[in-house]
Formats: C-alpha cells, sequence, structure tokens
C-alpha cells in the first residue's frame, strides 16, 4: 500500500527512515536476539538507546550543563499538572498567557493547584493571535510565567517570545525543534513527542537543574522532577519503546539540520499559505503576523463544501485535514517530517476542488 499524505496533528507523520530502522530492528536489536522492546530498561542494550537519546536532544537545544533533560509519561496534559505542583507553592502566584484551547488547558490544571493570574488573554480573537508586548500585565514576584508556544487548534504561534523576570515555561508540543530558538530563556520547556519528537504518550520536559527543587517534600515521587533528574528518568520503567522511536527521530533530525528543517518548515507553509492568501474560496482564520508554520488552518464557504473537501481529498491520499471538534474547519499540520511533496499535492488538490466547487 502507498503511504498517504498525513496532515493529522497528532499523532503525526514520522520520518520514513525512522520508521525503516525500527521495523528493520524489531525482532533482533543490535544483535541480542530480542526486541529492545522485550530489553530490561537496566540493561546495556537500552542504556544505550537512553543514553543517547539525552546526548541529541541537548546537542539539538544547545543546553548547558545548567539544564536537566527527563522523559515523563503522560504526554504534554501530564505536564499541565506537574508544573505547578512542582513550581507553583503556597502563597504565590503564576502567570499564564491565554492564546487558546491548549493554553486554556493549562491554565485550568494550574487553577487546582494554586493562585493563577491570566496576564494576557487572546484566546476568543478573531482572527487567531498571539498577545504583543504591551497586552502582557504580569505579576511582579510571579512563581513563573506560562506561555503556549503554538496553539495546535488555533493555528497560532510566537514568533518571539517575551522577556520576563519570573522564570519562563513553554508548552512546545507543536513546534519544538522546528526552528533554533534560545533555550536559555527558559527555565522549562516541555513538549507531547507525537509532532516532532516520535510517538505520542510521552513527553521531553528540559528544566533548569535548580527548578527541580522547588517541590514540596509531600508530592508523590512519581509526580517530582527531582525524582526524574536523580535518577535520569529511570525511577521506575520508563516506557522504552517510545525513547527508542524518540532517539531515532533525534539522529534523523541532527542529520537534516535545525536550520535546514526551520528553512523548509516555513517554505513549506508560505507555499500554502500563498493557496490560501490567492483565492477568495478559501479564507484563514490566524492573524498573518501570528500564522503557525505547523498547523495551517483555514475555511471554505460552508461546512458541507468542507465536508466534501476532506471526502475527497481523503479519496486522493490527503488525510488527517479536519480541524479540531472544537472549532472545526480544515487543518494541514506539517511538522518536520510532513514532505513538501504532500504540500503541493494539496496545493494541486485545492485548486481542483476550487474550480469544480467555486
Amino acid at each position: 500500500m502507498a503511504r498517504v499524505f498525513n496532515f493529522g496533528a497528532g499523532p503525526a507523520t514520522l520520518p520514513e527512515a525512522v520508521l525503516t530502522e525500527a521495523q528493520r530492528e524489531l525482532l533482533d536489536f543490535g544483535g541480542t536476539g530480542m526486541s529492545i522492546i522485550e530489553s530490561s530498561h537496566r540493561g546495556k542494550a537500552y542504556s544505550a538507546v537512553h543514553e543517547e537519546a539525552v546526548a541529541n536532544y541537548r546537542q539539538l537545544l544547545g543546553l548547558s550543563a545548567e539544564y536537566a533533560v527527563i522523559f515523563v509519561a503522560g504526554g504534554a496534559s501530564m505536564q499541565f499538572a506537574m508544573v505547578p505542583l512542582n513550581l507553583l507553592g503556597e502563597g504565590h502566584t503564576a502567570d499564564y498567557v491565554h492564546t487558546g484551547a491548549w493554553a486554556g488547558k493549562a491554565i485550568k490544571e494550574a487553577k487546582r493547584v494554586g493562585a493563577v493570574h491570566i496576564a494576557a488573554d487572546t484566546s476568543e480573537a478573531v482572527p487567531a493571535r498571539i498577545p504583543t508586548p504591551a497586552d502582557l500585565d504580569l505579576t511582579p514576584g510571579a512563581a513563573y510565567v506560562h506561555l503556549t508556544s503554538n496553539e495546535t487548534i488555533a493555528g497560532s504561534q510566537w514568533k518571539g517570545f517575551p522577556d520576563t523576570d519570573a522564570p519562563l515555561v513553554a508548552d512546545m508540543s507543536s513546534d519544538i525543534l522546528s526552528r533554533p530558538f534560545d533555550v536559555e530563556r527558559f527555565a522549562l520547556i516541555y513538549a507531547g513527542a507525537q509532532k516532532n519528537l516520535g510517538p505520542s504518550g510521552i513527553a521531553l520536559v528540559v528544566l533548569r537543574r535548580d527548578l527541580a527543587e522547588r517541590a514540596s517534600g509531600s508530592l508523590p515521587a512519581m509526580l517530582r522532577y527531582a525524582t526524574y533528574v536523580e535518577h535520569d528518568s529511570l525511577y521506575n520503567t520508563p516506557p522504552t519503546f517510545s525513547i527508542y522511536l524518540m532517539m531515532l527521530y533525534s539522529r534523523w533530525t541532527l542529520k537534516e539540520g535545525l536550520a535546514a528543517l526551520h528553512a523548509r518548515n516555513v517554505e513549506k507553509a508560505a507555499r500554502l499559505y500563498a493557496a490560501i492568501d490567492g483565492s477568495d474560496f478559501y479564507t484563514g482564520t490566524v492573524a498573518k503576523e501570528c500564522r503557525s508554520d505547523m498547523n495551517v488552518t483555514f475555511r471554505l464557504p460552508s461546512d458541507e463544501l468542507e465536508a466534501l473537501f476532506m471526502r475527497e481529498a481523503d479519496a486522493q491520499g490527503l488525510t488527517g485535514l479536519k480541524g479540531h471538534r472544537s472549532v472545526g474547519g480544515l487543518r494541514a499540520s506539517l511538522y518536520n517530517a510532513f514532505p513538501s511533496a504532500g504540500v503541493d499535492a494539496l496545493v494541486s488538490f485545492m485548486k481542483a476542488f476550487e474550480s469544480r466547487r467555486g
């Protein structure tokens, strides 16, 4: 069967080289006579995988020894709770920037833990947008400032990050390693793996080591960042196969190069936005200066036409274009592993569909 172009927002397309390597090693990893799935997380075979994964992400992000790299099950949604549980002490306030659905989920979890101040709210803006520095009302002495670097559902993205006195925390699930950035500006970043890092169900967390000591001593071990830092994410049996796939993906990312991936991502998104802007039939949903390079959102003149568009696109091997159920419309996710040929195929289909249905 020919592979389709998977525009899904996540779990998302993986590099074919990663899938092929995992397939080749599935029954016999490194001459061990068994799969890495069956290997002990304390054994030499898996230890080499784990160590390489950490080293690769340290290299890709340009991390100093001040930062730790950990793997935590539960995806980004687990981090919505772990961040405030570890960093938001009693009597303190955390600032959150509300830019859409995923920021909203993080805010909801943080409010279960402690005091939250909404430093800016563009979650209902039409077209969708990211706050400007002038929009931010930051709390003096805040425990931390949290933002969502790319709103997967709305299709909006921070193009530059704010300067803050408080530690800056970011959910980078849908655009991590899609572009270079200065990690030293952040105290903690986290990312669900299923966009640019690997499979679903696990998160990459990068944090300053001093923050790991903030948590209350009463917090359970598996919810404490310090536990993962101290035990190198091996306090319990981690999701070893997921980390193995993340290691393979990190190899691919290093080979491609972050600058080259960024240039390719910008070019892919620009071609699709040009097709939307050059038509009276398709309408973008995000302010141009805030448009995401990862998630391109757009609408057609009616719900009926959108449903027909998706059916016909799917029949041609262009899958995963349905917008999130909370907002409708269409969404094309163009993560690092998504091939440029898929954008060409979609643009060609859009033009043909408009000529038939417009």
